[in-house]
């Protein structure tokens, strides 16, 4: 089990957990973030199933993601999908937000979730795509959204079951306070879980 806090971000400040399914060794998710002077990027990876062959499909997506993490995001999935042949494969998800911009990026394959919440209360929740990355070819779709200071954000595997997301941000927790809070809702591991919560800072 991971629980990092990373405090010292010029941009986003993290909080990240990462539990394997009950019973096994290593887990079949993997995550990766990376900050730079221009944007902020985020890539989690729920290999299928579970254990060392799920972790073998998640390790060749980040991989691939922390060698291009600055490639445009349509670009950074279709090698990811490359990666995946040969693999069980994997759902994926990328997301970017754009500090010059002041708008965000966001694609993903498969059964991953992601909740963007701003100081008005406006929730941005781009459906999930159907389907994983194995190396077949994929259309992959990318969105483009404005961002506010101060929102937050959640992505999480589908190892967490999250109801009533509006009322979870509308608390207006700090990322701590809320990381504690889906950690308790997970009593029992049927599954891997890995989730990320991140809260928009001004530069």
């Amino acid at each position: 089990m991971t629980n990092r806090i990373s405090a010292n971000q010029s941009f986003i400040k993290t909080a990240t957990h990462q539990t394997p399914k009950d019973g096994n060794t290593c887990c079949g998710d993997g995550f990766y973030i990376k900050e730079t002077s221009d944007y902020f990027l985020c890539a989690i990876a729920d290999g299928l199933g579970s254990g060392e062959h799920a972790k073998i499909a998640s390790d060749a997506v980040i991989q691939t993601a922390k060698q291009n993490h600055n490639l445009e995001l349509d670009d950074l999935m279709m090698l990811c999908n490359d990666v995946t042949k040969g693999t069980r494969g994997a759902a994926v998800a990328l997301l970017k937000f754009d500090k010059r911009s002041g708008h965000f990026s966001y694609t993903n394959v498969g059964n991953i979730r992601f909740y963007l919440y701003a100081p008005d209360g406006n929730l941005t929740y781009p459906l999930p795509v159907k389907g994983f990355l194995s190396g077949r070819k994929q259309k992959i779709q990318v969105q483009t959204f404005p961002y506010e200071p101060n929102s937050q954000f959640l992505i999480h595997t589908d190892g967490l079951d999250l109801k009533e997301v509006r009322a979870f941000f509308s608390s207006r927790m700090n990322i701590e306070q809320l990381s504690a809070q889906l950690k308790a809702k997970l009593s029992s591991h049927k599954d891997d879980v890995t989730f990320i919560l991140g809260e928009l800072q001004t530069n």
